[in-house]
C-alpha cells in the first residue's frame, strides 16, 4: 500500500494553511463542508458559539429511544415575588402584569408557534403553612401565542395573591 505523509496543505487561493496534520491530531482553518455522514468514533470537543439545527436528535441515557432536542427544552420560564410582583429571575419572558386580584399574566417575549403549548406552574404561601393553595392556568383568559394568565386560589376557591413566590414555565413549539 502507498503512503503519502505531509504536514499542511495549503489551499489553492492563497497562502494560508487550510490543514494541518499533526499526528492523531489536525486542524482545519475555515469551514469545513461534508457532503454525507460524519462518524465520530469519540468524543466532539466543541468552543465558542455553535448552531445546530432544529432536527437535532438526543438518544436516552439508555439508548432505547431518541427525541428531538429543540421540542423537549423549555422554551421560556419566570419565577416572580408575588406581593410586589416583581420578576426575580426569569428566560425569555418579559414581564408579568397584576391583573387583578390573585391573577398574574405571563408575557413571553419570542413568541410560541400556537397556543396549544403546556404550561407548569408552582406558588407557595408561606404564611399560611398548612392551607391548601392552586396555581393554575386562568381559563377566563385565552391562550396566546404571547403570554397566558394564571390564577391563585385557597381552599375557599375565592382568588387570592400568594405571600411570596409563583413561577411558570412554558413547553411547546416556538413560532
Amino acid at each position: 500500500m502507498s503512503e503519502i505523509r505531509v504536514d499542511k496543505i495549503q489551499g489553492t487561493s492563497g497562502t494560508a494553511t487550510a490543514l494541518t496534520l499533526d499526528g492523531a491530531n489536525s486542524t482545519i482553518n475555515g469551514t469545513l463542508n461534508v457532503d454525507g455522514a460524519v462518524t465520530l468514533d469519540t468524543t466532539l470537543s466543541v468552543t465558542g458559539v455553535h448552531t445546530i439545527g432544529n432536527n437535532a436528535v438526543v438518544t436516552s441515557e439508555g439508548g432505547a429511544v431518541t427525541s428531538n432536542l429543540p421540542q423537549g427544552q423549555c422554551k421560556a420560564w419566570v419565577r416572580t415575588k408575588t406581593a410586589s410582583v416583581t420578576v426575580t429571575d426569569s428566560f425569555n419572558m418579559s414581564s408579568v402584569t397584576d391583573s387583578a386580584v390573585g391573577r398574574f399574566a405571563p408575557q413571553i417575549n419570542n413568541n410560541m408557534g400556537n397556543a396549544n403549548y403546556a404550561c407548569v406552574l408552582g406558588a407557595d404561601d408561606k404564611q399560611d403553612g398548612a392551607s391548601v393553595f392552586i396555581h393554575a392556568i386562568n381559563d377566563a383568559v385565552d391562550m396566546a401565542t404571547t403570554g397566558y394568565g394564571t390564577s391563585f386560589k385557597k381552599f375557599s376557591y375565592a382568588d387570592t395573591d400568594p405571600n411570596d413566590n409563583a413561577s411558570s414555565l412554558v413547553i411547546g413549539d416556538l413560532a
